[in-house]
């Protein structure tokens, strides 16, 4: 049987000449922090044979954190294993420190990261793509909608929508939590765009349940998409209290990385559309969350955001094997840096990702390009 016989982790920096120095910084109204520069969380695992598997975690911020997990506590566990073990594999890897409540966050993300360079590893040995490991693909085309309308004005938010109608997208998101009158109006501008274009808005947790409602049934009104995480992102109950009072679906997840913290928002009604990140789940979890969820009638649109092209690869290859596929996010801002640790670049996809047919993710990794980023 192959055997693991090195581990390899690569907390990048993906700076350019111009950039500015390495900090982190807030964009209210949005309470969240940010990097000056992209940075990301690849590993690398190689088997006995020679073969080679990449993964990456969602790691925006201080992927060193991650990074420093897998070195101490993961690679342990995974010199000398069986790579093609995928899934008994990451279920003693979840178990290391489940008992002391870590489940998730950073330790999630670990374990993430070596669940996407599993799959690939065992599908290059195997000579097959990972969603025919998966049990197939369920579709040729990963559909997407465009999210992010970057711009401090309606207008040009508008004139970006334009371009997109023009180019065939019929579904958009974009980010508000500017007011509830300067969101409905946002709403309305870009409604008027086309009358079968699709605006989904992402709140990003910043509103109080009273406001939230008073947002959704505006947007009840105005024929939205979806409303995503209109209050804060833990508040179950909240969310629940807003799916109640108002129409337009409410959408949540990226923050969760495993099914027990997604059962709850299942079970109070709180959410009508799941969004997990394959960055945070890794491959194995987001399935067989798709299946507990599909139990509930609830769809997934998968998040991404400024994740590098194995995990958006990944992503493309879980959202190929799921039943319960409302659409992906594809993010145009963001997606430059994708291509820079690839060999042979992803083209954007606006409209739908095709789902890659080579073995393992179907990707060649650049990792000249890896190491001349990697910070430690």
């Amino acid at each position: 049987m192959p055997t693991i016989t090195e581990v390899e982790v690569f907390p990048l920096v993906l700076s350019g000449p111009d950039s500015p120095p390495r900090s982190y910084s807030t964009k209210p109204p949005w309470p969240s922090i940010y990097a000056s520069s992209r940075e990301a969380l690849l590993v690398k695992l190689t088997a006995d044979d020679g073969s080679v598997g990449w993964g990456e975690a969602l790691a925006p911020v201080s992927p060193e954190v991650p990074a420093k997990l897998i070195e101490l506590l993961l690679k342990p566990a995974l010199l000398g294993a069986d790579p093609t073990r995928v899934r008994p594999l990451v279920n003693s890897l979840r178990s290391l420190m489940r008992e002391r409540g870590h489940l998730g966050g950073h330790q999630g993300d670990a374990v993430a990261a070596i669940d996407v360079a599993l799959w690939d590893l065992a599908g290059r040995i195997s000579g097959l793509p990972v969603h025919q490991l998966l049990g197939g693909a369920q579709r040729d085309v990963v559909p997407t909608y465009v999210s992010g309308l970057p711009g401090k004005k309606d207008s040009e938010r508008v004139a970006q929508a334009r371009d997109w109608v023009a180019e065939g997208v019929r579904q958009v998101k974009v980010g508000l939590g500017y007011g509830v009158r300067a969101d409905l109006a946002t709403v309305e501008a870009l409604r008027s765009v086309h009358d079968d274009l699709l605006v989904a808005v992402d709140i990003h947790g910043v509103y109080t349940v009273a406001d939230a409602i008073r947002l959704g049934r505006g947007v009840d009104q105005l024929g939205g998409w979806f409303l995503e995480a209109p209050v804060g992102f833990e508040d179950v109950a909240g969310h629940a209290e807003v799916a109640r009072r108002i129409d337009t679906p409410v959408a949540i997840g990226e923050s969760l990385r495993h099914r027990q913290e997604f059962r709850p928002w299942l079970q109070a009604g709180a959410a009508s559309i799941l969004q997990p990140d394959a960055g945070r789940t890794g491959i194995t979890e987001l399935v067989d969350l798709a299946a507990v969820a599909d139990t509930w009638f609830t769809p997934l649109a998968p998040h991404h955001s400024s994740g590098l092209g194995v995990i958006l690869t990944a992503s493309i290859h879980a959202a190929a094997a799921v039943e319960n596929l409302l659409a992906y996010e594809f993010h145009p801002t963001l997606f430059g840096p994708v291509n820079r640790v690839l060999a042979t670049p992803i083209e954007p996809g606006p409209l739908g990702f095709a789902v890659p047919t080579g073995p393992g993710l179907g990707i060649e990794v650049d990792e000249d390009a890896v190491r001349a980023a990697c910070v430690a």
